[in-house]
């Protein structure tokens, strides 16, 4: 079931400012039968009533919600007590643990009921549908099994649900940041000989018509260059 206590209450469009179901109210052929019924079979406990009412009735309370029972003043003109059970009609639904419980307990008691089930994606809700002593229909059963799935965007806030998870971002950068990202490529390194100072040519022995000039030892041996004798001044 949802907890719905302490939600503040979202209003919508021009609803009204309701905070909370407080009672439904039953018309009784007979208040006693009617109020056995609601104590012995469903659970209810009477609490006081007040006192300024000048008509006949009781009031009941269990499972957060009351239940107030009023004798009819001429229960001859009532419409006549449906023998029938129609899951299609009016009716009061309350949730329980155990549907094999309740069957049993119905059982016992003595009261007819209808069975049904609803599937939905796969889940389950069993459902057990019966007459109250006036005709009035109760339903018992397994309906917290379906997810509570709001169809408004406030919804969420109303019924005290979370808000569904909103899909992760994606983290990857687009392509045109990658690309201005992207850092420059490397230049190629060339390597460039280093000319050699005129100073540092040694002039070659008498007889020759060249100088031999020294190189950077990053420059291969077959870089080396002869050079007029004058320029060895």
């Amino acid at each position: 079931m949802v907890n719905t206590m302490g939600v503040e209450p979202v209003q919508r469009g021009a609803g009204l400012p309701l905070a909370a179901l407080n009672h439904i109210s039953v018309v009784c052929r007979c208040l006693e039968s009617s109020l056995r019924f609601y104590r012995d079979v469903l659970g209810f406990v009477p609490i006081r009533r007040p006192g300024s009412f000048d008509f006949h009735g009781a009031w009941l309370f269990n499972y957060g919600i009351g239940v107030h029972l009023l004798q009819a003043e001429d229960p001859a003109s009532m419409p006549p007590k449906k023998t029938e059970i129609n899951p299609k009609d009016n009716h009061i639904s309350f949730q329980c643990e155990s549907m094999e419980a309740v069957q049993r307990r119905l059982k016992e008691l003595g009261i007819r009921y209808v069975q049904r089930r609803v599937e939905e994606g796969g889940i389950y809700v069993d459902q057990l549908f019966f007459h109250d002593p006036d005709g009035f229909m109760v339903e018992v059963c397994t309906c917290d099994n379906l997810p509570i799935v709001p169809l408004v965007p406030e919804g969420h806030a109303i019924l005290g649900l979370q808000q569904p998870a909103a899909a992760p971002a994606c983290k990857r950068p687009p392509a045109a940041a990658l690309r201005q990202q992207a850092p420059a490529p490397l230049p190629v390194p060339v390597a460039v000989p280093t000319p050699v100072p005129a100073e540092q040519c040694i002039p070659a022995k008498a007889g020759g018509g060249s100088c031999v000039g020294e190189v950077e030892a990053s420059i291969p041996a077959c870089a080396m260059r002869s050079c007029p004798e004058h320029a060895c001044v």
